[in-house]
């Protein structure tokens, strides 16, 4: 009995792994196919991992931001990988079973991958081909490493062996003997109209042994395990190469190449300098400006859009007497504008770091609206990237007179393609689920009820202005400081309001205020720096800002959703 138990979990182990190698061979060659049509959107495992954030709870994205930050999106396809290898072990199992069961699984596995491209917003007829000929191939090699299968096999006395005891038409339990008679050969039954045979006498038992499973195996069944052998390497070759060929395929429409090749005008209204001073000197301090690589990226695009300058259009429409359509030289040969602003994500925790300042170069927007002549009535930009995603921005938000920009350039080069390249818009004052659209290609001059974008349509509020912020940044949480002198510094914000006062306080104490650092104006954020005295022992820190209407950050802690975390940021410290 051990030996049959053990092969028969030997049995399930090399069921599952066929499993996985047929879903092996489904993926890679479904990325080949999305390679060869040039379609990222339609490689089955990205379009379920998009289909998968669309379907994702508000509570779980905020929770992934949160945890994961930019890492949120390797998170997730680690996830769906293993999600993918576990269905395909169950499916292997199956198949084991029955294979038409295991077909039927794969044919799942394909329908939920075009199912999941045919959703995306920049969808096509053709974007069920990769999923459709991956579930076939994945089919084929379940069919190729079952050899002899049948969809639907006739029960053997093999695969009985832990059945219970047979009845036989006469009633009683049947021999050995009975149950081949009864189900060997088309319309064989046995005779019970003759006399009821002897009973043989029970036979002693074999000697272990000779059990099946440790029996030397014939040549033809050695035969037999070399050619599954061979045939799983086999799958297994097809899956990799298919599999690299296809993202060697997909990365034929980089345009990091084109990027650098990229030489943007010097701007006809240069950004004021930022004075000195504006960086605070104290070590492990947030730079003033965050560099591009350092720059937070929070958005649903799996893989990065790959949007060539050349081919490049903006299309602006809508409630406008004089539709516009833009290219990217078009864009190039407008009067640009150089200006420091931050930015910052509506998903940001109290003392979050999904903020940040940078240099940007671009073109005004709220002029080539009005140029366009912008209808009574209208007052929301639905903007739309490349990708499909869209967002809302308040029509009144771009035409006040703040420097609302369609950006091209971060730093004083091209915008990165992590960061829209090669147009964005950039909007001081507003959250960027409400401003900051990158791959942009589209904008939508209409009203809010009669477009809802991405993040209102799932309950985020439609006018985001960025709430007054501040956090301390020196010393970090549970640090352990030395009595004495001890710097306290911190960043504040309230973008397009501008930083009136910081102040800080220790434990339950009164507030005292900060120095100030210089700012070039009030679209950026600010710097802060104090003294304290440190005794021994533990304390907490506290900070508050107050911006130029007078508005001071309140001490309720609030949720992101719907419109941005509220609440005092503080980190508790030890000083012996």
């Amino acid at each position: 009995m051990t030996a049959r138990r053990a092969t028969r979990r030997l049995r399930s182990v090399t069921a599952a792994l066929r499993g996985l190698l047929a879903a092996a061979a489904a993926m890679g060659v479904a990325e080949l196919a999305a390679g060869a049509l040039g379609r990222v959107s339609s490689s089955p495992l990205l379009a379920v991992g998009a289909g998968f954030i669309d379907l994702t709870p508000v509570w779980l994205k905020d929770f992934a931001i949160r945890r994961f930050g930019s890492d949120d999106k390797t998170v997730l396809l680690i996830g769906l990988g293993a999600g993918i290898v576990v269905a395909a072990l169950g499916i292997g199992v199956l198949g084991r079973r029955r294979l038409a069961w295991g077909l039927i699984g794969l044919a799942v596995f394909g329908t939920v991958g075009v199912v999941a491209a045919l959703t995306r917003p920049v969808a096509e007829p053709v974007d069920a081909v990769p999923s459709t000929v991956g579930a076939l191939a994945g089919m084929a090699a379940l069919t190729l490493l079952t050899p002899g299968a049948r969809l639907f096999p006739k029960p053997t006395p093999e695969s009985r062996d832990a059945a219970p005891a047979t009845a036989t038409p006469a009633g009683g339990n049947a021999t050995e003997a009975e149950v081949r008679g009864w189900t060997d050969g088309p319309g064989r039954r046995p005779d019970t109209t003759g006399p009821e045979p002897a009973t043989a006498p029970e036979p002693a038992m074999e000697p272990e042994q000779d059990s099946e499973a440790e029996r030397v195996p014939t040549p033809g069944v050695e035969m037999g395990r070399r050619r599954v052998l061979l045939t799983g390497a086999g799958v297994l070759g097809v899956a990799v190469v298919s599999g690299v060929s296809g993202r060697v395929l997909l990365r034929r429409g980089d345009v990091s190449s084109v990027r650098a090749d990229v030489r943007l005008p010097r701007p006809a209204d240069p950004a004021p300098a930022v004075p000195a001073g504006a960086q605070v000197r104290v070590p492990g301090m947030t730079p003033f400006r965050t560099s591009n690589a350092d720059f937070y990226r929070v958005d649903t695009a799996l893989v990065l859009p790959q949007v060539d300058p050349r081919d490049w259009t903006l299309r602006i429409h809508g409630m406008l007497a004089h539709p516009v359509e833009l290219t990217f030289d078009d864009l190039l040969r407008q009067p640009l504008i150089e200006r420091d602003i931050t930015l910052s994500c509506v998903s940001n925790q109290v003392g979050g770091v999904l903020a940040g300042n940078a240099r940007w170069l671009g073109v005004p927007l709220a002029p080539l609206l009005r140029r366009a002549g912008v209808r009574p009535g209208a007052d929301q930009i639905l903007s739309r990237s490349s990708d499909g995603m869209t967002l809302s921005t308040p029509l009144e938000s771009v035409l006040d007179g703040r420097d609302a920009l369609l950006a091209v350039g971060m730093n004083g080069e091209p915008l990165p393609v992590a960061h829209g390249f090669p147009a964005r818009m950039v909007v001081p004052g507003l959250y960027g689920y409400v401003s900051a659209t990158k791959w942009v290609v589209d904008l939508k001059v209409t009203r809010f009820a009669a477009d809802q974008a991405y993040w209102t349509r799932r309950g985020y509020a439609e006018r985001a202005p960025v709430k007054t912020f501040s956090r301390i940044d020196v010393p970090k949480p549970f640090a352990r400081l030395t009595a004495g002198p001890i710097t306290v510094a911190g960043t504040a914000w309230a973008q397009h309001r501008g930083i009136d006062a910081v102040e800080w306080q220790v434990d339950d104490g009164p507030w005292r205020p900060a120095r100030l650092a210089p700012v070039p104006g009030i679209d950026t954020w600010r710097q802060w720096v104090a003294e304290w005295d440190a005794l021994p022992g533990s304390h907490t820190l506290r900070v508050r800002a107050t911006d130029k209407t007078g508005t001071t950050q309140p001490e309720h802690r609030s949720p992101p959703v719907p419109d941005g975390a509220t609440g005092w940021h503080s980190v508790v410290v030890t000083v012996t």
